[in-house]
């Protein structure tokens, strides 16, 4: 079960009746819902992502304590797009598509914003990985190509974000061929 279904399964038996009387309501509270399970969801990604740059600044101590200065430029640009990719995970728009908005968010589109956000959180997993095979090999010859992937991961997230505009205003299509490999 989604964080959506959870979400839907927990609305009060008053919220359920008002849904079933008043017209528009229902379509107006499952946006909502989808809303809330979005943000929620975005929460959840941000908490993960800070474990994940904690992870990176042990990396880095990690590496001054090897020796390893040449790679903290790598390790820096890394922290640097980690940061600014939870930034702005932490501070995008949830779809709110009130009734004077320029941009209407539909219930379809907003099932495609929930799902292109869930997709963000597997680059929590594939970071996290690329750091670890960083730390465990400190002092193997691959160790700068693990310190590039890490970066290198974080600046995908970063433009795989950017394409969130995209999925808001409907013209991206999650399905499609031009979809982002997460």
């Amino acid at each position: 079960m989604n964080l959506l279904d959870r979400i839907k399964d927990d609305m009060f038996g008053l919220e359920r009746g008002i849904a079933n009387v008043v017209p528009g309501y229902k379509g107006y509270k499952q946006k909502e819902l989808r809303r809330e399970a979005d943000k929620l969801l975005r929460d959840t990604i941000v908490s993960r992502m800070r474990t994940v740059k904690t992870q990176l600044d042990g990396l880095q101590q990690e590496l001054i304590g090897a020796g390893k200065i040449d790679l903290l430029d790598e390790t820096g640009s890394a922290a640097t797009q980690l940061q600014m990719f939870i930034d702005r995970v932490r501070t995008a728009a949830y779809g709110y598509g009130g009734f004077f908005d320029a941009v209407r968010i539909k219930e379809d589109d907003l099932d495609r914003v929930y799902q292109f956000d869930a997709a963000l959180l597997d680059y929590a997993e594939r970071i996290e990985g690329a750091i670890d095979r960083a730390r465990t090999g400190i002092h193997g010859e691959d160790l700068r190509a693990h310190v590039l992937m890490v970066r290198d991961l974080a600046r995908e997230a970063n433009a795989t974000f950017d394409d969130r505009r995209e999925v808001m205003t409907g013209a991206f299509d999650i399905g499609s061929s031009a979809s982002p490999e997460l």
